[in-house]
């Protein structure tokens, strides 16, 4: 027993269970406080943890702003640049000064583009258009504009342009081999959908037959195309057009389809990159030695036996052309009176005839003539007075190495490609019949601020020229009469001649498609 203060005495077991209830209160305060360090452990790392998600999703949420943003203000800097941006970031410009124009084809065609694609149109798609060009590289340039326009008018899905590979030329290029597709597709998304081909099911469609082919009716206004053209669309899923050749009216259009057609002839239809190298060599070689003039001069074989001209030509040439004429079943017309049609204006110059109209024009003995024309019939005898009149003429033959064109031999629409870039860009543009690749140039020249083109009148020519030939008139006479004559037939602004009814007499669209060169038709009404 122990003895505490005061004489008394605490019992042994009673103080051994007082200890013992102190030590078991003092383990109890420390595991309390070892689950609060545990659970103010978990706390921090549950803080922790919540902390680190939300700063990941603050990084993701910063990012996903970023983009829409980003991608928000392209956009916008697209659609802006379509007012007011410079040309490069434009697939079109709907209106152009004649400064801007001048320099619209350099940023596209033969400088380097800048990427920007424009949005894609959404819209629902009522079918597929497949297009059978027909006819040279140019007759098919346009029509090429027209089919686009047609699919974008229609609402329909547009598959890659077949050309012609069965006329006169055989050319067996494919569109790729001398446009740039890619280019062309998505230069005009925000327009119309264009597909390298049909997909697989809609293709199946086809090769069993369920489609409709057919030719539609020339120089027809976009409504037929709605009216007749869109049901059978709508019942077969795809039509094909076998034949496109001046199939859209040249007039009485809506405003935003003449410009689609100015888009894809101006912008779109891009040459490949193989073409546009060896046509700007071909410039740089003319630029270098001084100003050029382009003679467009149409006296191939081809152009002689479809028209029917054969002055100058012998007996034995006149035999051979006239086989050829009717050896083409597609050439409808066969007895024709050549010199009856010369008198009429409806046939090429002739070289002879063009040496003596050139030197009546003025045009300096030493400038450099670059000939855009296949083979000429009759070769060096025919060419003869033309050289002698103007001994630096050139061809591309006689610029460029034969290694260089290995690749264009046969392969026609590629040279008439060449020849078309070198003649946007010469100072002097002379056409000696008025085929499509003569129109078209024109239209595009104009396009480039007006370049000079003259066109000239060979109805007035023969005329003269048989005279001075006669002896009827003086140099001085003949000269003066053929420059009083084409002082306004430059290439300068005008309207096109309209001819209700008559549209094969009326001036080409792609001739003067004026509505692409200024704000609004009101703008030529002083010209």
């Amino acid at each position: 027993m122990c003895k505490l203060e005061g004489g008394e005495v605490e019992p042994k077991g009673e103080g051994f269970g007082r200890r013992r209830k102190a030590g078991g209160l003092l383990m109890g305060l420390k595991g309390l406080r070892a689950l609060k360090v545990e659970k103010l452990r978990n706390s921090v790392l549950l803080s922790t943890t919540a902390a680190s998600s939300r700063s990941r999703m603050k990084v993701w949420l910063v990012r996903a702003t970023t983009t829409v943003l980003l991608w928000t203000c392209v956009v916008q800097l697209t659609a802006l640049g379509e007012n007011w941006g410079p040309r490069a970031l434009m697939g079109f410009p709907s209106c152009l000064s004649r400064e801007s124009a001048a320099s619209a084809m350099d940023e596209t065609s033969f400088g380097v583009p800048v990427r920007i694609l424009p949005p894609k149109r959404v819209y629902k798609n009522n079918g597929y258009l497949m297009v059978s060009c027909n006819g040279g590289l140019n007759q098919m340039r346009a029509a090429i504009c027209d089919m686009v326009a047609i699919a974008r008018f229609l609402n329909v899905t547009l598959i890659v342009p077949e050309l012609d590979k069965t006329s006169f030329w055989a050319d067996p290029s494919d569109f790729r081999d001398i446009f740039d597709v890619d280019h062309f597709i998505t230069s005009l998304r925000d327009e119309v959908r264009i597909l390298k081909e049909l997909p697989p099911r809609i293709k199946k469609r086809v090769e069993l037959g369920l489609t409709h082919t057919m030719a539609p009716i020339s120089w027809s206004d976009i409504s037929y195309y709605h009216n007749q053209i869109l049901p059978l669309i709508h019942r077969y899923k795809v039509v094909h057009l076998n034949r496109t050749d001046a199939r859209l009216a040249n007039n009485g259009q809506p405003l935003e389809l003449q410009k689609l057609r100015c888009r894809v002839n101006f912008s779109a239809l891009k040459f490949t990159s193989q073409i546009e190298e060896l046509g700007k060599r071909v410039i740089q070689l003319l630029k270098r030695n001084g100003p050029f003039l382009v003679l467009h001069l149409r006296y191939e074989m081809d152009m002689l036996a479809f028209s029917g001209c054969t002055q100058g030509c012998s007996d034995d040439e006149v035999d051979e052309l006239t086989r050829m004429r009717y050896a083409y079943p597609w050439w409808k017309e066969k007895v024709i009176n050549s010199e009856l049609k010369r008198r009429d204006g409806l046939c090429p110059l002739t070289p002879e005839e063009t040496a003596l109209t050139l030197k009546a024009l003025g045009i300096e003995r030493n400038i450099q003539i670059y000939v855009a024309a296949g083979e000429i019939y009759g070769g060096e005898r025919r060419m003869a007075s033309l050289a002698a009149a103007y001994p630096r003429l050139v061809r591309k033959e006689t610029l460029l190495q034969p290694s260089d064109l290995r690749f264009f031999q046969n392969h026609s629409s590629q040279m008439a490609a060449l020849d078309y870039m070198v003649s946007l860009e010469s100072d002097i543009f002379v056409p000696t019949f008025d085929g499509n690749m003569a129109k078209v140039v024109e239209g595009h020249r104009r396009f480039l601020g007006f370049r000079k083109t003259i066109v000239l009148d060979r109805r007035l020519l023969v005329e003269l020229i048989d005279q001075y030939s006669a002896r009827a008139l003086s140099w001085d006479e003949f000269s003066s009469a053929v420059k009083e004559a084409h002082s306004n037939r430059m290439g300068d602004p005008s309207k096109r001649l309209v001819i209700p009814e008559k549209p094969k007499e009326e001036d080409y669209f792609y001739t003067n498609p004026y509505e692409c060169f200024k704000p609004s038709e009101e703008s030529l009404s002083n010209i």
